[in-house]
C-alpha cells in the first residue's frame, strides 16, 4: 500500500487506484508512455484489477467501451501526455453518448511545464469537452496526510459518477513532476496517517449508496390508469442492454396491455426467456415499410424504452402518425426524442416502472388490435423464413439466419453499425437461444468495432464471442487484431465484404452517381484481401464459398481459442436485389389481410 510507496507519486497513485479497485473497479486498459509511468506501476500492482496492454490509444479506449459495456462496470483507461489523450476522444464520445462507464486517467506535465515549449505538451484541461459526466484535475502530487486522502476521495468519487444513474464517462487529469519512475525519495510521504495510508479496511473510502429510479405508488397508479383506457398502443424497444429481469419486466407488460412488441435485435428482447412471453412483432420495420399497413397501424400511444430504434421506417411511420401519447423511459432522463412528438419522459429503471404498472393494471387483456399485428408478424416470419431458405447466394441476411440459428446460448453476438445492424435487425428470428447483441448505438460510428468486440470477449472468457461487422469497419480497426495476440484473446468475427460502402446504394445519393464522384467517395471499393490483413496478425482467417462451408467454419471457430475472421463474399447488387425483394414479398403478404384498426 502507499505505505511501502517509494515516492508522493507513487503514493498518490497506489491509494488511488486501491479505491478505484474497492470501489468495483476490475479492470484497467494501459498504454505506454514516461509520464504515465506513476500511473502504470500502481495499476500493476494493484491485487484485485486485471491489466490490459494496447499500443494504440484510439484501439485501447474501444476496448475499453466494450468490456465496461459487457461488464456493465466502470473500466480505467490510461495514457501518458499529449496526443496519446486526443486519441481516446472517439471512444470517449460513443460511451457519453452511449451511457457507458469509463475512468479517463490522462498523465500530464505540471502546470510549471505547460505553454512553455515542453515535449509532448498540450492542453489537455477539459480535453473532452461536454462528452464527459465529469472532469477534474488532480493536483500534484504532495507529501502528507492531504493529498493521499484527496487520492482516495478522487477515486470514488470517479467511479460513483461513472457508474451512476447515467452512467458515462469521466476524465481525470493527473499531473506528476519528476521523478516518475518508483526511484526512492527520503520523507516523500510526510506525516500521513493510518486512514491516509491503508484507507478503511475492504471498504471503499467514501461509499455511494445505490439509487433505484422507480415510481411512487401515486405516479404508477395514475399512468396505469392512462394506459389501461388505451387500445391501440405500442411497446417499442430501442438499443439497449438492459438486464434479463427488466427484459422480462418489460415484456410482461406488453402482455398485460395487451399491446404488440416491436423489439429490434439490439434491445435484449428478440431472444430469449423475454421473447417467450411477449406479444413480440420483430418485423415491424418492414411491416411499416409495407404502406397499406403502415397507414392502416395508426396507434394512440407509444411506449418506447431504450435508444432511438435503428428502423428509418419506424421514425418515419411515428411522425406521419403523430400518436397523441408517445411516452419515453429513460433511467437517466435522456431526451431520445429526436422528432420532438413525446408527450412525457419518465426517469425510470424500465424494470422497476414495468413491475409498478402492472400492480394496478390488472387481468393481461388481447384485442383485434393485437392479434391483427401479430398475425402479420406470423406472415411477415413465413415470407423471410421461405426467402431465405431458397437462396444458396452468401449474403447479409442470409448470415444473420444462420448466426440466430447457430450460435449457442449466451453467446455474446457484437453487431457492427451500417448494413450489418440493418440486417441483423431485419432478419435475426425471434425467439432464438438467449443471446446478449451489443453495438455501439450511442454516435452510430462504424470505427472501433474490432476493439469494442474484443472488450467484450475480455469480460468473460467463458462467453462465446462473435462480432457481425463489415468490411469497412474491419479495415478502419484491423489494428486491434494485434491487442487480441498480445492480450491472448478468442472471438469470431465475421465479416460481410462487399469491397467499400454497399449501404450508400440505398441511398439517394447512388442516383447522383459520377456528378457527386459516387465510386470514389462513397462506393470507396478498396479491393484488400481481408484474410491476408487478418492472417498478419496471426489470426486464423478463412473465405467462406457456401453455406454449409460457413455453418462448419462457424462451428469450429466457436470451439477454438484464438481469434477467427470469416470472411464471406458478398455481391452488393444482389444483396440489394435480395433485400428489396423480400420487402415486397412482405408488403404483398399482408397486404390483402386487414391491419389492426
Amino acid at each position: 500500500m502507499p505505505g511501502d510507496a517509494p515516492n508522493r507519486n507513487h503514493a498518490f497513485t497506489r491509494a488511488f487506484f486501491a479505491e478505484l479497485v474497492r470501489s468495483g473497479v476490475a479492470h484497467a486498459c494501459i498504454c505506454p508512455g514516461s509520464r504515465s509511468t506513476p500511473l502504470t506501476a500502481a495499476a500493476h500492482r494493484e491485487p484485485g484489477l486485471r491489466c490490459w496492454s494496447h499500443i494504440d490509444e484510439r484501439s485501447a479506449g474501444f476496448f475499453a467501451l466494450g468490456l465496461a459495456k459487457a461488464s456493465r462496470a466502470p473500466v480505467a483507461l490510461v495514457c501518458t501526455s499529449g496526443t496519446a489523450a486526443v486519441n481516446f476522444h472517439p471512444a470517449v464520445v460513443e460511451a457519453h453518448h452511449a451511457g457507458v462507464p469509463l475512468l479517463v486517467l490522462t498523465a500530464d506535465r505540471p502546470p510549471e511545464l505547460r505553454d512553455w515549449g515542453a515535449g509532448q505538451t498540450i492542453d489537455q484541461h477539459a480535453l473532452y469537452g461536454s462528452a464527459v459526466r465529469w472532469f477534474a484535475e488532480a493536483p500534484v502530487p504532495e507529501p502528507g496526510d492531504a493529498a493521499l486522502r484527496q487520492a482516495r476521495a478522487l477515486a470514488c468519487r470517479a467511479a460513483a459518477v461513472s457508474a451512476g444513474v447515467a452512467p458515462g464517462p469521466v476524465h481525470l487529469n493527473l499531473p506528476f513532476r519528476e521523478p516518475l519512475a518508483p526511484a526512492p525519495v527520503a520523507g516523500d510521504l510526510g506525516d500521513a496517517g493510518a486512514l491516509a495510508r491503508a484507507g478503511r479496511g475492504d471498504r471503499a473510502y467514501t461509499r455511494v449508496a445505490e439509487t433505484t429510479r422507480a415510481p411512487s405508488n401515486e405516479v404508477a397508479r395514475a399512468l396505469a390508469e392512462q394506459l389501461r383506457g388505451i387500445e391501440r398502443g405500442v411497446v417499442v424497444c430501442g438499443p439497449s442492454d438492459v438486464r434479463e429481469d427488466e427484459a422480462r419486466a418489460i415484456a410482461e407488460l406488453a402482455h398485460t396491455l395487451g399491446w404488440p412488441l416491436f423489439a429490434e435485435a439490439t434491445s435484449q428482447l428478440r431472444c430469449g426467456a423475454a421473447a417467450a412471453c411477449a406479444p413480440l412483432v420483430s418485423q415491424f420495420d418492414a411491416l411499416l415499410r409495407a404502406e397499406a399497413f403502415a397507414e392502416n397501424l395508426r396507434a394512440d400511444c407509444v411506449l418506447r424504452f431504450g435508444a432511438t430504434p435503428t428502423s428509418k421506417a419506424f421514425r418515419l411511420w411515428l411522425e406521419g402518425t403523430r400518436p397523441q401519447h408517445v411516452l419515453h423511459v429513460d433511467p437517466a432522463g435522456v431526451w431520445h426524442d429526436a422528432s420532438h412528438l413525446a408527450s412525457e419522459v419518465l426517469p425510470f429503471a424500465p424494470g422497476a416502472l414495468c413491475d409498478a404498472l402492472r400492480v394496478h393494471l390488472g387481468a393481461p387483456r388481447s384485442s383485434r388490435w393485437l392479434e391483427a399485428a401479430l398475425a402479420a408478424e406470423h406472415r411477415a416470419l413465413g415470407v423471410v423464413e421461405a426467402e431465405l431458405t431458397s437462396d444458396a447466394t452468401l449474403h447479409g441476411p442470409g448470415v444473420v439466419r444462420e448466426l440466430g440459428a447457430q450460435l449457442p446460448a449466451g453467446a455474446t453476438l457484437y453487431v457492427s453499425n451500417s448494413l450489418a445492424v440493418r440486417d441483423l435487425d431485419a432478419f435475426l428470428p425471434p425467439g432464438t437461444p438467449p443471446l446478449r447483441v451489443l453495438c455501439n448505438r450511442g454516435a452510430n460510428g462504424i470505427d472501433g468495432m474490432l476493439s469494442s468486440a474484443l472488450g467484450a470477449a475480455a469480460a468473460d472468457a467463458t462467453r462465446p464471442t462473435v462480432l457481425l461487422t463489415g468490411d469497412l469497419a474491419f479495415l478502419h480497426d484491423a489494428g486491434a487484431l494485434l491487442a487480441a495476440r498480445r492480450n491472448e484473446l478468442s472471438a469470431t468475427i465475421v465479416v460481410l465484404d462487399d469491397d467499400g460502402g454497399a449501404i450508400f446504394s440505398m441511398l439517394p445519393v447512388a442516383a447522383h452517381a459520377e456528378a457527386v464522384g459516387y465510386e470514389k467517395h462513397f462506393r470507396t471499393r478498396h479491393g484488400a484481401d481481408i484474410c491476408a490483413i487478418a492472417g498478419a496478425y496471426a489470426a486464423r482467417a478463412i473465405d467462406i464459398t457456401s453455406w454449409e462451408h460457413f455453418r462448419t467454419e462457424l462451428k469450429q471457430a466457436l470451439a477454438e481459442a484464438g481469434v477467427s475472421v470469416l470472411r464471406v463474399p458478398i455481391d452488393p447488387a444482389h444483396a440489394l436485389a435480395r433485400r428489396r425483394e423480400i420487402a415486397s414479398a412482405i408488403a404483398g403478404a399482408v397486404a390483402a389481410e386487414a391491419a389492426p384498426r
